[in-house]
């Protein structure tokens, strides 16, 4: 008879998460992990498969959770400026939180790109979510006339999708909003 699963594979996830931001892939080895859920090898190959299911899991719930939560902060804004800062902001707030961690999706870009097609698929669909987030935002934009009617919304959030991957790096270097949050303020300028 199978042994029914005696961990909340949820909050395992959450914290797998948490490692894998942390130290990065290449550096977590199994042992890491099942120290650090405080599960068995064995419960995490018959949960995740592997420490690359986990690793896809954790992802994931980067995606549902942090990334989700920064496109929702768009329509929290009271225009179209405002909610873009707040949202960068905050992305550079969490990023250089414990010594400039970063960002994990543009973490796992860094380090397993070219070679992990599933990540790359991943991190590419939290990308095209935050570009079409960020159009719709800056479409209304165009039509409140807060920012020029010429502007075109698609190029202006494929630049603030590219620009918040380079800041996110430069976080990982300098771990300080305060000397980043000046960048966003250039950023937002581009919007005309």
């Amino acid at each position: 008879m199978a042994r029914t699963r005696e961990f909340d594979t949820e909050a395992a996830v959450s914290r797998a998460m948490e490692l894998f931001w942390a130290r990065g892939y290449e550096a977590t080895s199994v042992r890491d992990l099942t120290g650090h859920l405080g599960i068995g090898q064995g419960s995490l190959y018959a949960a995740f498969g592997d420490k690359d299911g986990l690793y896809r899991a954790a992802l994931e719930h980067y995606r549902t959770t942090l990334a989700a939560a920064a496109l929702r902060s768009l329509d929290e804004g009271a225009d179209a400026r405002s909610a873009i800062r707040t949202m960068l902001v905050e992305r550079l707030r969490i990023a250089v939180e414990q010594d400039g961690r970063g960002c994990l999706l543009v973490n796992a870009v860094c380090e397993r790109l070219p070679g992990d097609p599933a990540t790359r698929r991943t991190v590419r669909d939290v990308q095209d979510a935050s570009q079409r987030a960020l159009a719709d935002v800056l479409r209304v934009a165009v039509e409140r006339g807060e920012i020029p009617a010429a502007s075109d919304p698609q190029t202006l959030a494929a630049f603030l999708v590219t620009f918040l991957n380079g800041l996110l790096v430069s976080s990982k270097i300098t771990p300080d909003v305060r000397a980043l949050e000046p960048l966003v303020e250039v950023a937002l300028a581009a919007l005309g």
